[in-house]
């Protein structure tokens, strides 16, 4: 199994930003890509980005383009998520997702983590 371990959320101002940290622990070798969802109020999860343990592909949703970046340290088995100019519909639980191939949908992910709260103020 692979562990993920998700921080970093909190509580931000309009125009804000947050960075988000996801620590995968385990059988890491297993996983070959890493995507960032979130469950903002009266929706269902959504996709927001991903990316491969190799860095050879990512991928991002509309909402997170030119805002939202996805990165990783191989060497901390970690993604980030630096989210700038946060706005109140970005307010939900942020979660992270290991998949053991390159996703194309929400259910080619195996594992996922509890989720970080990011609540951004108006």
């Amino acid at each position: 199994q692979v562990q993920l371990v998700e921080s970093g959320g909190g509580l931000v101002q309009a125009g804000g930003s947050l960075k988000l940290s996801c620590l995968a622990s385990g059988r890491t070798f297993s996983s070959y890509a890493m995507g960032w969802f979130r469950r903002t109020p009266g929706k269902e999860r959504e996709f927001v980005a991903a990316i491969t343990w190799s860095g050879d592909w990512a991928s991002q949703a509309n909402s997170a383009e030119g805002r939202f970046t996805i990165s990783r340290n191989n060497a901390k088995n970690t993604v980030y998520l630096q989210m700038n100019n946060l706005q109140p519909e970005d307010t939900g639980v942020y979660y992270c997702a290991s998949s053991s191939k390159r996703p194309s949908a929400i259910y080619d992910y195996n594992y996922w983590g509890q989720g970080t709260q990011v609540t951004v103020s108006s």
